[in-house]
């Protein structure tokens, strides 16, 4: 079934006209629910409304919209089965997940965070869709399909600019993402050549029960070792460590090796766990021979951190605005001119794999 609505005449903000999403979502009942809470307030207009993956890809042929939310489980070809199609057909909609089953299990979660989605919620009980889940909705949306746009950003080289450095230019890869980070993770982690030896720190927004699910998620996408860290957890070479969804992941100098150290003092950015306080302990231990790397992610955790890897000489990339579900904390850093430079999440992967850094 497909309902088709007309677009509403008011404008979202800046000028524009509301943007449209389309409901995917097998349920009529959830679809009937979905729809009344995306239209109020009319922020949002929703250009359709279908009951599968099929129906979806064909009214994307001909109907351009801004965001999509869509069920995992749904007769016939599932919502993650579908996902690498609708986002494609999609033409830079942001998808956002609306499941029961990012409840059930965190690994649908991260799949499809993976897969491309910009973020998840989880779907009630047909008699619990009134209250916070409409509130919740809303307000993915608003963060999601809301353009960021700084005014002014300084310069920013390309990696066709980009020179190569003379021997290896960093001992490690610091990492920090948000909403939308996880697939720019993946597409950057899958240009990393198995023999990769650096080793590699991440710290992804993210709750504390999703963390293993989020460990064996990049342990497969980068073909290495991936660990939760855990306090006094040396670094080793060749392995990734994620940051526990309940501590900092701070790093320390042991004499003759590094090692993590997890703390939960406040952040500034009111994060936890937050990038600033890893990108600052790697910048103290690492001085000039680090990378930093900011994914999309909403806010400007990490870019405290960046501005000391900066001044002690090392350098921070972020991905750009064009590739960013979010570009709050990529963009906080660019527009601050702090970011050594700008590039997508596959140039930024063939940059940390030829140990190259932006000088």
């Amino acid at each position: 079934m497909l309902i088709q609505t007309a677009p509403s005449q008011e404008r979202f903000a800046g000028g524009d006209a509301p943007p449209r999403v389309l409901i995917v979502d097998d349920s009529a009942v959830a679809r009937a629910v979905i729809a009344r809470a995306v239209e109020q307030g009319g922020r949002f207009v929703v250009a359709g409304a279908v009951s599968g993956a099929a129906a979806a890809l064909d009214f994307l042929r001909h109907t351009r919209v801004e965001g999509i939310m869509l069920d995992i489980q749904m007769p016939g070809v599932t919502g993650l089965a579908a996902l690498p199609d609708l986002i494609a057909a999609g033409r830079g909609a942001k998808v956002l997940i609306v499941s029961s089953s990012a409840s059930e299990g965190a690994a649908a979660t991260i799949k499809a965070l993976a897969l491309g989605a910009a973020d998840t919620l989880v779907k009630p009980d047909v008699g619990d869709f009134a209250g916070r889940f409409s509130v919740e909705l809303v307000e993915k949306l608003v963060r999601l399909l809301a353009v960021e746009l700084p005014a002014e950003l300084p310069a920013q080289r390309r990696m066709s600019d980009l020179p190569v450095a003379a021997g290896n230019g960093f001992d490690v890869v610091a990492i920090g993402a948000s909403t939308g980070g996880i697939h720019a993770l993946s597409v950057l982690l899958r240009e990393l050549p198995t023999a990769f030896p650096v080793p590699i720190l991440i710290t992804q927004h993210l709750p504390e029960s999703f963390m293993p699910y989020f460990a064996a998620q990049v342990a497969l996408l980068s073909n290495r070792p991936c660990d939760v860290a855990t306090d006094c957890m040396r670094i080793r070479p060749g392995r990734v460590i994620v940051a526990p969804g309940n501590a900092h992941m701070r790093i320390v100098s042991t004499g003759d090796a590094t090692a993590v150290r997890l703390s939960h003092e406040p952040s500034k950015s009111g994060c936890m766990p937050s990038v600033d306080p890893m990108f600052e302990s790697v910048a103290d231990v690492y001085g000039s021979r680090a990378l930093g790397i900011v994914l999309s992610g909403m806010g400007r955790d990490g870019c405290e951190g960046a501005r000391s890897l900066i001044d002690r000489g090392s350098a921070v990339v972020v991905q750009d605005q064009a590739s960013s579900v979010v570009w709050g904390m990529p963009g906080a850093i660019a527009s601050a001119g702090i970011a050594s430079s700008v590039l997508t999440p596959v140039e930024i992967g063939r940059l940390t794999a030829a140990r190259r850094r932006p000088a």
